[in-house]
This record gives C-alpha cells, structure tokens and sequence, in this order.
C-alpha cells in the first residue's frame, strides 16, 4: 500500500509539474484514492473477522434469533403427558430401586459376618 502511495504521488507530481493537473484536481484524485484504498482495507479486515469469528466457533446474533425461533415453535409444539403416566412410572422405578438396595444391602452384611476384619495391635515400645 505504501508503495501504491508514493506511486500515485510521483504520477500526480508530474502531471501537475507539466500542467496537466492542476493542484485541485490531484487533491480530488488523492481523496478519491484514499478513499477507495480506505474501503478494500475495510473488506479485507470484515471478511479476517468473519473467517477467524466462524473457525473459533462464534454465532451471529441472527443465528442466535433463529433458533430462538426455533426452539419457542417446538415448544409450541410440544404435548403435555398426563400426570397419571409419569407417577405410575416413576413409582416402578423406585420399587426397583429399593429392592435392589435392600439385596445389595443384605450381601454387604452377610460378608461382614463371614469375614470378620482383623484388628491390628499396636505395641506401646518405640
């Protein structure tokens, strides 16, 4: 870019030095210029941003609104099981829980009788 400059520069010197240009006009040309340098630079840094912000696994704000959508219209959606349902199962599943509790129970105790733990004495010398 900074050569870009001094090119341009050089090319509007010399046109104004021969009386092509006059400062005016080179002044116009270097604010166009600048301008249009001003706004590839601006694209190249929006599009980094955008392929750094995707490869770090960032969500635009739109994206974000979508499946917001998404999710309330699936609620929508949703139907609601009756009451009677889920407590018949959730009193199976805890049937099934407390005898299993009470068979695991039961071994550990049995082991706890077959097997006394020993008990180490200590001796009171150092």
């Amino acid at each position: 870019m900074a050569n870009d400059l001094l090119s341009a520069l050089r090319t509007y010197l010399s046109k104004v030095s021969s009386g092509e240009k006059t400062p005016q006009e080179m002044a116009a040309a270097l604010n166009a210029w600048a301008r249009e340098s001003g706004e590839s630079i601006k694209q190249r840094v929006e599009e980094e941003v955008a392929r750094t912000v995707k490869k770090m696994g960032f969500a635009k704000q739109e994206e974000l609104d979508r499946l917001a959508r998404e999710v309330e219209l699936l609620k929508s959606k949703l139907v609601v099981t009756p009451r009677n349902s889920t407590s018949s199962k959730k009193s199976t599943s805890t049937a099934k829980r407390s005898s299993a509790k009470k068979t695991a129970n039961k071994a550990v105790k049995q082991n706890a009788r077959k097997s006394p733990a020993k008990v180490i004495k200590k001796s009171g010398k150092k």
